[in-house]
């Protein structure tokens, strides 16, 4: 009997045995939650229990190494060695500082210090380090610990996570604050399994952050850096996406990772696809892998100066699939591109552009005679996109301008009572692009002057100065609308209330070092991102 077949048999064996019933709650607990439902893609039809969902993913692990060619994997243990001692070491000398890893790093208490990269790690999801940094340090300054988010409010939240985007997140970080303080105890949940069981919105990529940083379970975890890392260090050229080699990609980051020190090494490994590993330019001359990398030696056969003397050598293995077409290398339709080099691997897959919407926006501002003038907005569903934030009155986009105008003062009035039609004036354009939806906003304007100062409001309303608006729960696309707005007002000094979150296109082009910074988690598309690409942000 071959080992793999043995190995298989003991694990068929294990998987049979009954289990004993002590753990059925938490199983029935567990069954809720949004996380393990989309875990659930699998080839067989019955989701394993909980206690046995190590081992089938165990299975799965040898079951599909079995049918994957020896040149995608690490055969032997003094090759994963070196690996892990070289990335460590690298790691140890080039990693940069920054304040979730200060806190991890010197928190005692166990539960802090996983609220502490549980937050950072929400917030890092699709958003850029440098972006992050100022959002993470504001955050832990006001709620330090799981008790103190759970006991505030929605709305607070939300005004702190104005301009980060993806406002999901940090409603589902309340949710589970709230749930680890009321059902939990307060203490956090100790495994990547049970995180990703036990609270809301934490995948498997949370969750082996989580416990390897925090609690040091020796997990690996894959996110966009480290599938990209993963992906040259072993030839992957097919789409990384894909149910097969994302399988792949979490097998070889579970057999890499250093059971004496997980949670430095994946966040080594997440720091060198970030700095050195990049997606366009990599410094593979500063790799601390590059001996180990297929894809660099890939890019040495190909110089054409060395193909002679290379020609032939049994040095340079290749991926020689027993039957058929491998399914992690490149594809055919996209074979080897000699301009890209290591860049070859991995290959994008073909993103769905965002649907296109318009709407129709209006900001009513009254203006009084000491000054102060207020606007109105109105709070929007408690789901969808941007659920629970403020925005201006606004309407569906309608083909014609008069059927336009008329809608919007319909919308207006609904919240403001009677207005004057003739007052109503369009001032231009402003597009947002969301994670799904490419959003262009036709924006109006209604100055209310000598009338009677509305003063109340029904339910879902507010009035707000100018200056508590900059500082309340609304999207950057609502802010890009304001800015068209005080750009048409008579003696308005352009730029003299911008908002401290600005839109990509009026920000200076960064230094070199401050690139490199933004590079951090730029891709980050980990296991996580489905619930978060499919919930409306």
């Amino acid at each position: 009997m071959t080992p793999l077949v043995s190995r298989l048999s003991r694990l068929w064996v294990i998987m049979r045995k009954p289990r004993a019933a002590a753990g059925s709650g938490h199983r029935k607990q567990a069954a809720s939650q949004e996380g393990r439902q989309k875990h659930a893609k699998s080839s067989s039809q019955a989701k394993p229990s909980a206690p046995n969902a190590g081992l089938a993913r165990q299975l799965e692990e040898v079951v599909l190494q079995a049918s994957v060619s020896p040149y995608h994997l690490f055969r032997d243990i003094a090759e994963v060695t070196a690996f892990q001692g070289s990335l460590l070491s690298w790691y140890d000398q080039e990693k940069r500082d920054l304040p979730w890893r200060r806190q991890a790093e010197d928190e005692v208490d166990p539960d802090r210090r996983a609220y502490a990269v549980w937050v950072s790690e929400v917030m890092l999801q699709q958003t850029q380090v440098a972006t992050v940094i100022n959002y993470y340090t504001r955050w832990m300054q006001k709620w330090p610990t799981l008790q103190d988010l759970a006991s505030a409010s929605l709305e607070e939240v939300n005004q702190l996570w104005a301009g980060l985007g993806y406002y999901s997140r940090g409603r589902r970080l309340q949710e589970g604050a709230r749930k680890v303080v009321e059902e939990l105890g307060g203490h956090m949940p100790r495994t990547a399994e049970t995180l990703q069981q036990l609270l809301p919105g934490v995948g498997r990529y949370t969750a082996g952050a989580i416990a390897s940083i925090a609690f040091g379970q020796a997990t690996g975890v894959v996110d966009g850096n480290v599938a990209r890392v993963l992906c040259r260090v072993r030839a992957i050229g097919a789409d990384p996406s894909s149910n097969l080699v994302s399988q792949q990609l979490w097998s070889l980051a579970q057999q890499l990772v250093d059971p004496a020190r997980p949670g430095d090494f994946n966040q080594a490994a997440m720091e060198l696809g970030a700095t050195v590993c990049t997606p366009q330019r990599p410094l593979c001359s500063q790799c601390p892998v590059q001996s180990l990398c297929r894809a660099r030696q890939r890019v040495e056969r190909e110089r054409p100066l060395a193909s002679q003397s290379l020609l032939g050598s049994p040095d340079v293995e290749e991926c020689a699939p027993s039957t058929g077409q491998c399914q992690l290398c490149l594809p055919p339709l996209e074979p080897w591109d000699q301009t890209l080099g290591v860049v070859n691997f991995p290959r994008k897959a073909s993103r769905k552009p965002p649907r296109e919407e318009s709407s129709a926006t209006c900001v009513l501002e009254q203006l009084r005679a000491r000054g102060g003038a207020r606007i109105l907005l109105v709070q929007r569903p408690n789901s969808g996109l941007l659920a629970g934030l403020w925005e201006f009155p606004s309407v569906t986009w309608e083909p014609s301008e008069q059927l336009q105008r008329k809608a919007l003062l319909q919308e207006l009035q609904r919240w403001a009572g009677p207005l004057p039609a003739t007052h109503l004036r369009h001032l231009g354009e402003v597009v947002h692009v969301f994670s799904h939806i490419k959003l262009t906003y036709q924006v109006y304007g209604l100055a209310l002057e000598g009338q009677t100062p509305v003063t109340t409001v029904p339910p879902g309303a507010r009035w707000l100065t100018r200056e508590e608006f900059h500082t309340a729960a609304v999207s950057t696309a609502m802010k890009k609308v304001f800015r068209v707005y005080e750009g048409q007002q008579p003696g308005t000094c352009k730029g003299s209330k911008r908002p401290q979150v600005s839109s990509p296109s009026s920000r200076k082009k960064p230094s070199m070092g401050q690139q490199v910074l933004d590079d951090f988690f730029r891709p980050h598309i980990s296991a996580d991102a489905p619930s978060l690409n499919n919930a409306a942000q």
